[in-house]
C-alpha cells in the first residue's frame, strides 16, 4: 500500500480515537471526506437490500397519483420510504466516526433527521390500500416552517451568520431579515426537491450533484465538517441510486426528498452562498417554477395550460421523451448548473 494511503488511514484512526478532527492539511481533510464518501456508498448499498425487503414485507408501497402520466401506474406498490437508506447511512457514519463534535455538523444532520421524520409520517399515511392520502399540505408546511425556523435561529445566533454574498460584488449584512429569508428558503427547497422526485433517480442524482457543488465551496472556505457532511451525503445517495435506477426497486418518498431539500439549503446557508441555490439547484428551481407558472396561467386563462403537465419532467414525458431520457438530460443540466455555481462562488468572496 502507498505510504500516503497508510498515513491517511492512520489519520482517520487517530480522529476516531481522539474524538476530534485533527488540524490537518486541507488536502488531507478533503481526502478523509472523500474516503468517507466511499464508505457511505458501500454502507448504503449494503443496507439497501435488507431495507427494501423490510419495506416490501410490511406493504409499504407507493400510491401513484391518478392524475399523473398513465405509464406511471405500473409503479404502484413499489416500496417507498427508501430515503431511510441514505439518511441512516449518514447518521451511522457520523456516530461511528465521532463527527458530532461541532454545531456545523450537528445542524445539517438535525435538519436531515427532523424533516425525514416528517416525510416518513406523510409516506406512512400515503400507502397503497390506505384510507388517507398523506398529511394535508397546510399541516406539512407548518412543520416544515417550524424545522426551518429552528435551523434559521441556529444559523443566526450560535453560528453568527446574517449576511448575503453577491458573486463578484461582495458581502452585505442583512440583520434580522436573514431569519425569515432562511426559513422560506429552507422550507421552499424542501418542497422543490419533493416536486422533483417524480422519476427514477431524478431527485437523488440532481441532489448528489448539488451536494458535490456545495462540498467544493465549503472546501474552499475551509469548513471541514460541512465538506464531510456533503460528501457523505453524495456517497450515501449514490448507494441509494443503485436500487433506485430505472426501473426502481425503491422510491425515496417524502422521507428522503424533504430531508434532502432542507439539508441542502441548510448547507448553502452555512457556506454563505445561499443566493446561488437557484443556480446549483437549477433543476429543482425549474420544477417548482413550472408548477407555479402552470397554476397562475391556468387561473389567468380560465382553464388553459402552459405545460402539458407539471412538474416539468412530466411535460417532457408527454412530449415523447422516455423516462431515462428525461432523467439523464436533467442530470446533465444539473451538472452544468453545479459547475456554474462553483464558478460564481469562486468569483465572489468565499
Amino acid at each position: 500500500m502507498p505510504t500516503y494511503a497508510i498515513e491517511l488511514l492512520r489519520t482517520i484512526e487517530d480522529h476516531v480515537v481522539h474524538n476530534s478532527l485533527l488540524p490537518l492539511d486541507p488536502l488531507d481533510n478533503l481526502a478523509i471526506s472523500l474516503a468517507l464518501a466511499g464508505v457511505a456508498f458501500m454502507l448504503s448499498v449494503a443496507i439497501g437490500r435488507p431495507c427494501i425487503d423490510f419495506l416490501r414485507a410490511r406493504g409499504i408501497g407507493k400510491q401513484i397519483r391518478i392524475e399523473g402520466p398513465e405509464g406511471h401506474m405500473t409503479k404502484t406498490g413499489t416500496p417507498t420510504m427508501g430515503g431511510v437508506i441514505f439518511i441512516s447511512t449518514v447518521v451511522i457514519l457520523t456516530i461511528v466516526f465521532n463527527l458530532i463534535g461541532r454545531l456545523s455538523m450537528l445542524l445539517p444532520l438535525g435538519v436531515l433527521i427532523g424533516t425525514a421524520i416528517l416525510g416518513g409520517i406523510d409516506d406512512r399515511l400515503n400507502l397503497v390500500g390506505g384510507q388517507r392520502t398523506g398529511l394535508t399540505a397546510r399541516f406539512k408546511m407548518i412543520w416544515l416552517l417550524l424545522f426551518a425556523g429552528i435551523g434559521a435561529l441556529v444559523l443566526y445566533y450560535p453560528l453568527g451568520l446574517h449576511s448575503i454574498y453577491v458573486p463578484f460584488i461582495g458581502r452585505y449584512e442583512i440583520g434580522l431579515f436573514y431569519i425569515p429569508i432562511a426559513i422560506l428558503v429552507i422550507s421552499g427547497t424542501a418542497n422543490a426537491v419533493n416536486l422533483t422526485d417524480g422519476l427514477d433517480t431524478l431527485a437523488g442524482g440532481t441532489a448528489a450533484v448539488a451536494f458535490t457543488a456545495y462540498g467544493i465551496i465549503a472546501f474552499l472556505q475551509g469548513q471541514v465538517q460541512v465538506v464531510t457532511f456533503c460528501f457523505m451525503m453524495v456517497g450515501a445517495l449514490f448507494g441509494f441510486l443503485w436500487f433506485n435506477a430505472h426501473p426502481a426497486q425503491v422510491f425515496m418518498g417524502d422521507t428522503g426528498s424533504l430531508a434532502l431539500g432542507a439539508s441542502l439549503a441548510t448547507v448553502a446557508f452555512m457556506t454563505g452562498q445561499w443566493l446561488l441555490l437557484p443556480v446549483v439547484g437549477a433543476v429543482f428551481f425549474a420544477e417548482t417554477a413550472s408548477v407555479m407558472l402552470q397554476v397562475a396561467y391556468f387561473k389567468r386563462t380560465h382553464g388553459k395550460r402552459l405545460f402539458r403537465m407539471t412538474p416539468l419532467h412530466h411535460h417532457f414525458e408527454l412530449l415523447g421523451w422516455s423516462e431515462t431520457q428525461v432523467t439523464l438530460r436533467f442530470w446533465l443540466i444539473g451538472m452544468m448548473a453545479g459547475l456554474l455555481g462553483v464558478a460564481l462562488a469562486v468569483g465572489g468572496p468565499v
